[in-house]
C-alpha cells in the first residue's frame, strides 16, 4: 500500500498544511523516542548500579576503563534522547514547531548513535568478563554490524529505494 496519495491539489502526498505537516512529524518522532528513551533509561541505570558492586574492583584496568566509557556513552545517549521533550517545552507556543522538529530529528538521530554505541561497549565489557575470551571483539563487531544493518542501512536503503524523485 502506497504511503502517498493525490491531494485535493492534484500534487502527490499528504494534503495539509506546513503546521499539519510539523504536527504529524512531532507526533510520530515522539512516539519513536519514547521506545528509545525506554531502552537507554533501563540500560544506563543498570550501568549505573555496577561500579557499587563487589566484583568492579575486581576488573581489570581495561574493564574499568570500558565500564566508564560505557556509562558515558549512556549518559551522552540519554540527553541526547530526553533532548527533544525538553525542547518541545521551551520552544511550544513560539511558532517554530518545524523548526523544533528537525532539531528534535537531529537530536534522535544523534541519540540512537550513541545508544548504539553504549549497547555496544556494554556486551564487550559483559562478553569479556563473562568468557576472557579473544572471539569477544569480533562478536561484538558482528552485533555492530547488525544494529548497523537494522537500524541506519535498511532504513535509508528503503528511503532510498522508495522515495519518488
Amino acid at each position: 500500500m502506497a504511503h502517498t496519495q493525490q491531494g485535493r491539489s492534484g500534487r502527490r502526498g499528504r494534503d495539509e498544511t506546513a503546521e499539519e505537516r510539523a504536527d504529524r512529524m512531532w507526533q510520530e518522532l515522539i512516539q519513536e523516542v519514547r521506545v528509545a528513551q525506554t531502552g537507554v533509561q533501563i540500560l544506563f541505570g543498570f550501568l549505573l548500579t555496577v561500579v557499587f558492586t563487589p566484583k568492579y574492583e575486581e576488573l581489570s584496568d581495561t574493564d574499568q576503563t570500558i565500564y566508564i566509557i560505557t556509562v558515558v556513552l549512556g549518559a551522552c545517549a540519554t540527553g541526547a534522547l530526553i533532548g527533544p521533550v525538553s525542547l518541545h517545552r521551551l520552544v511550544a507556543g513560539r511558532s517554530v514547531k518545524p523548526q523544533a522538529v528537525r532539531w528534535a530529528s537531529r537530536l534522535t538521530l544523534f541519540g540512537l548513535v550513541l545508544l548504539l554505541a553504549t549497547t555496544c561497549a556494554a556486551l564487550l565489557l559483559i562478553l569479556r568478563v563473562a568468557t576472557r575470551d579473544g572471539f569477544v571483539p569480533y562478536l561484538v563487531a558482528g552485533v555492530v554490524a547488525w544494529y548497523l544493518l537494522c537500524w541506519f542501512v535498511l532504513p535509508m536503503w528503503t528511503r532510498h529505494r522508495h522515495t519518488a524523485p
